[in-house]
């Protein structure tokens, strides 16, 4: 199937490692222009290079040091992106601050990053949306946002608010055919991730948590990727307003 990526501009923020780092890749790989963002200036060089060897500079790649949870950097960075791009057609929050504590600054972590982190990137980037005939935006949410588990703290929260909010931008925002939906990932495994972390410093939880994935495995990166490429292309020009819950049938309560 071509998902028509070709030539499009997309912004990814996190996207030097895990699923953020998956979807820049794939994106870039079908054509698409791509700009990531992350804290370590380092990781962010590497990446740009890495993604330009491997579309053979054929796409257009940027990034740079930024702070979600920093709005007005953000907002700066996302309008520098538009201009370096000549547009944006696609825009992906993706990144989070994982807190799982139940402590005031966990709280904090979570609402500035997560949930203003995208509310903050999603003002910025829609006038030029709206000015693209194939303008999609998608939120990284999570399983801990629609089932009680261990995360069900200010991480399962605000992963929830996303939903919600996804939802009302896409009812909000479809006169102007711009697309909204969410992605939300099951357990998912990378060398560095959280999972990783989790096998080495917390084995019960993990041995007890890989148990409940019915397919005997976690999730790639890759896996969670090709879903939100396809989810943000045009290919899935009707969808709007949808989680799209990618966990192996991790979860098992209906979704209504």
């Amino acid at each position: 199937m071509d998902l028509k990526l070709k030539g499009l501009k997309a912004l990814v923020t996190g996207g030097t490692k895990g699923i953020g780092l998956a979807i820049a890749q794939t994106l870039a790989a079908e054509g698409a222009d791509v700009a990531i963002c992350a804290r370590d200036s380092a990781a962010v060089e590497q990446t740009v290079a890495s993604l330009v060897q491997l579309t053979g500079g054929a796409v257009k790649v940027t990034g740079a040091s930024v702070d979600v949870s920093n709005a007005p950097a953000l907002q700066a960075w996302t309008r520098e992106v538009a201009a370096q791009l000549g547009g944006l057609d696609i825009v992906i929050a993706n990144v989070s601050a994982l807190s799982i504590g139940n402590d005031a600054e966990s709280w904090r972590k979570e609402f500035e990053t997560d949930l203003m982190g995208t509310v903050n990137l999603v003002d910025a980037a829609l006038p030029f949306l709206d000015a693209s005939t194939a303008a999609s935006i998608i939120a990284i949410s999570s399983v801990s946002g629609r089932e009680i588990d261990f995360a069900a703290g200010p991480y399962g929260t605000f992963k929830a608010a996303l939903i919600h909010y996804m939802q009302g931008l896409a009812y909000k925002l479809a006169p102007k055919g711009i697309r909204a939906n969410t992605v939300s990932p099951g357990n998912v495994y990378f060398e560095g991730g959280v999972w990783d972390q989790i096998e080495k410093n917390d084995p019960k939880l993990f041995a007890e948590s890989l148990a409940l994935n019915p397919g005997g495995r976690m999730a790639r990166p890759q896996e969670i990727a090709n879903m939100v490429a396809f989810v943000a292309s045009p290919a899935a020009s009707f969808v709007s307003g949808a989680n799209v819950v990618v966990d192996g049938a991790l979860t098992r309560g209906v979704q209504l």
